[in-house]
């Protein structure tokens, strides 16, 4: 079964593993005999679902995230129930192939600025160097 993350491109069960794994940190007797953390994995560069384009800017997002045979690592311990857990590492996945997804912005278009704007610099300039230039010693020349 295909799981759709955007109108264009959909992963299939197999390419996503989810395994239940003990969450680290404080929480009693509740987190140390149930499994309740999900750890998802999920292989960016053997995945037939996604562009080269896409695979490079997933790449390039998952950061420290990624390991070095390009698999995604994401680890969801947040909740209490090993269910929500595996919904929000599902929907980090999905959330991160969108973003990998979007396309680039448009690039930045160069601008001059106006020959008013030049002319305001100046002014602002000259009014300041006529104002450090009265801060002298007074010449005696009286």
């Amino acid at each position: 079964m295909a799981i759709e993350v955007t109108p264009e491109i959909s992963l299939e069960d197999d390419e996503v593993q989810v395994r239940a794994v003990r969450a680290s940190g404080p929480g009693g007797q509740h987190v140390n005999k149930v499994s309740t953390a999900i750890e998802l994995r999920f292989d960016v560069r053997g995945s037939p679902s996604l562009t080269p384009y896409v695979q490079a800017r997933l790449e390039k997002l998952a950061g420290s995230r990624l390991t070095l045979d390009g698999v995604l690592v994401l680890v969801a311990q947040s909740r209490r129930s090993q269910e929500m857990n595996r919904q929000e590492a599902l929907e980090r996945l999905f959330d991160l192939i969108r973003k990998a997804a979007e396309p680039p912005p448009p690039p930045r278009k160069k601008t001059k600025p106006t020959y008013a704007s030049k002319l305001r610099r100046l002014e602002g300039k000259s009014k300041r160097s006529n104002v450090k230039a009265m801060r002298g010693r007074p010449s005696g020349d009286d």
